[in-house]
């Protein structure tokens, strides 16, 4: 298939767990302050030279690559008057033209050696607020859905900067990752809605235990 139109990496960045210091002094371990890098070898647990720091809601093989698009920094640097730096939600790599409306759940890319498949929409933590000291961005990345999105990893390989992003293959459900996060954030009685998203089939478990037990609690009965 051809390569995405424009769609190119602006910020490749990795990191591990370090204490960081927000609010009046208190402390925190983070990964969230990643480095750019010029390349890394990505495995199927995530970028080498890569971690979190809470394992049960971050990382892991369903989660082993963060992406956000980079179009939505400058709808938050307008929203918050402010310029953020590079890598600022944390992600691996920014890039362009890959927003989560046209990007669905079980979408395959090849960026450089690497295959990666997108797995959920990332799920906004209290580390972002911490970590940029921008409140209310949490809420307000619920709330548009800009919340960027993970991936697993089909075949390991080395990224580099500068690698060429290709679509390897559209999921045939085209459920878009904005698409899951409207149901899973504001449309939580949605039957028709969830089942929609769990028909993603390669939705993460996470997603899909959760989403799996609403449904059952809205048609208990019926």
């Amino acid at each position: 298939m051809k390569n995405l139109e424009k769609a190119i990496i602006k910020s490749f960045a990795i990191g591990l767990p370090e204490k960081m210091t927000y609010g009046n002094g208190k402390e925190m371990e983070t990964a969230i302050r990643k480095q750019q890098v010029q390349e890394a070898f990505l495995t199927k647990d995530g970028f080498q030279g890569d971690g979190v720091a809470d394992t049960k809601y971050h990382g892991g093989p369903e989660r082993a690559v963060c992406i956000y698009p980079y179009e939505h920094y400058e709808f938050w640097n307008n929203f918050f008057d402010t310029e953020l730096p590079r890598a600022a939600f944390g992600e691996n790599l920014t890039v362009t033209n890959m927003l989560e409306q046209d990007i669905h759940i079980g979408d395959i890319f090849q960026i450089g050696e690497a295959v990666i498949q997108v797995t959920q929409g990332r799920v906004p933590c209290h580390v972002i607020d911490r970590s940029l000291e921008m409140k209310p961005l949490l809420k307000e990345m619920v709330k548009t859905g800009y919340t960027g999105y993970l991936c697993r990893v089909l075949e390991e390989g080395m990224i580099r900067a500068d690698s060429t992003i290709r679509t390897v293959a559209k999921d045939p459900q085209q459920v878009s990752v904005l698409y899951a996060n409207e149901v899973n954030y504001h449309r939580p009685k949605d039957i028709d809605g969830i089942v929609k998203v769990l028909q993603a089939e390669e939705l993460a478990d996470e997603w899909r235990q959760f989403l799996t037990k609403r449904l059952i609690k809205l048609t208990a009965g019926k």
